[in-house]
């Protein structure tokens, strides 16, 4: 007796639903990201072995580039409008809300209490243009110092960093700290480059 012979097709795979995870994840990366505001300075951070995390949330960082110039941020876009508003009463200055908004929305800033409405008027090509002078901390005018007490009022969980370029020379980094000090912040944190530690 003859053997019944099977038709035998190729095995198909369905990759409807493989296709569909993948532009779902896709979708889910892009809603969750953040796009990073470029950063008005570049800054080489010195290498270390200590492997302690920055938190992602309440952080101030103060940024000194290897010019010695001293640069301002602050997460939170409303804590960031709150004390632009404190500073402006500060020093007699009243900002437009899209001034705020600016600022708000804006990383690291490097500019005198005395041209920052001038700053913020600019269109976003402009003020990238323009090279930042820094916020002055010297003993006479310390806008730094003003800049870290408001901050500190409005956030009160607020950790402060300092982010300095390995080139930065020593007495800018100690007005800094001294500047912290004087605020009565005697802790802080040093960013710095993850280097390996010799086995």
């Amino acid at each position: 007796m003859a053997k019944a012979k099977m038709n035998r097709g190729t095995p198909t795979i369905d990759m409807t639903p493989m296709v569909d995870l993948a532009f779902l994840l896709v979708t889910f990366f892009m809603l969750t990201a953040t796009a990073v505001p470029d950063e008005p300075v570049a800054v080489d951070t010195p290498s270390s072995v200590s492997d302690i995390k920055i938190p992602e949330n309440n952080v101030l960082t103060i940024t000194i580039d290897k010019e010695s110039q001293v640069f301002y941020n602050m997460d939170g876009q409303y804590n960031r409008q709150e004390v632009l508003a404190k500073m402006g009463e500060l020093h007699g200055i009243q900002f437009t809300p899209e001034e705020a908004r600016t600022f708000a929305l804006m990383s690291s800033i490097g500019v005198p209490m005395a041209s920052m409405k001038q700053f913020l008027s600019l269109s976003q090509e402009d003020r990238k243009a323009i090279k930042q002078p820094g916020i002055p901390c010297d003993s006479v005018g310390n806008e730094l110092a003003e800049w870290i007490l408001q901050s500190r009022l409005i956030n009160r969980k607020l950790r402060i960093a300092i982010k300095g370029d390995k080139d930065a020379k020593y007495p800018i980094v100690d007005k800094v700290m001294k500047t912290l000090m004087d605020r009565k912040v005697n802790r802080f944190n040093l960013i710095t480059g993850l280097e390996q530690a010799a086995q």
